[in-house]
């Protein structure tokens, strides 16, 4: 079965923008305009991924991603914030209460399309019974946690996933193209949208 996709959005030109897209890729999608709908809509049609405005009505989206990853059941949901804030402090808050990426307004909706298969694919992937070990460091990579000296590290989806990757590595290094693609997903597809830019919605 598709995966099913949660557009939370209040401005309904870009919630049908964003439907017609991804129905046109084959997802399943449900909406929801506001913070309490986009809770109840969770609950009810369990998701596989959320695309999540900031800035919309009762309850907004940082909120919600708060509530949602304080949940055990939604904890590992996979979630994209779409915001018209470009300061770096929003982008930068979003990511640190549990969003699994960003995506500032105006947007492209090829590079939307991009990320939501990207992250898909990396939520979809197998759990890896493996614990790295580097001097006082361990990384749990199936439960997603690190510690230092038995002490948990306090990080983010995006920041354990790229200390995972420097750890794998091994010493070797990795270029700018491996981390994007490995940790945030900006995978061919994406680059190629990112240099053909799409329609964007007013």
């Amino acid at each position: 079965m598709p995966p099913k996709i949660l557009v939370v959005e209040d401005e309904r030109d870009i919630a049908d923008l964003l439907r017609y897209r991804l129905e046109r890729e084959g997802f399943r999608v449900v909406t929801a305009a506001s913070g309490a709908q986009a809770l109840r809509e969770v609950e009810r049609e369990r998701p596989d991924l959320v695309l999540l405005d900031l800035m919309i009505p009762e309850g907004d989206g940082l909120e919600v991603c708060r509530r949602l990853r304080a949940t055990p059941a939604t904890a590992r949901l996979p979630i994209i914030v779409l915001t018209a804030r470009a300061e770096e402090v929003d982008r930068v808050l979003g990511l640190e209460l549990g969003a699994d990426d960003y995506v500032t307004k105006p947007f492209s909706p090829r590079e939307v399309m991009a990320r939501v298969k990207g992250l898909l694919r990396r939520a979809g992937e197998p759990a890896i019974e493996e614990v790295h070990h580097v001097g006082g460091l361990t990384v749990d990579v199936a439960r997603h946690i690190a510690r230092v000296r038995g002490r948990p590290l306090p990080l983010t989806p995006k920041e354990f996933e790229l200390l995972r990757a420097l750890i794998e590595a091994r010493g070797r290094v990795l270029t700018r193209e491996i981390l994007l693609d490995r940790v945030w997903g900006y995978d061919k597809e994406l680059r190629k949208g990112l240099r053909q830019p799409g329609p964007r919605p007013g």
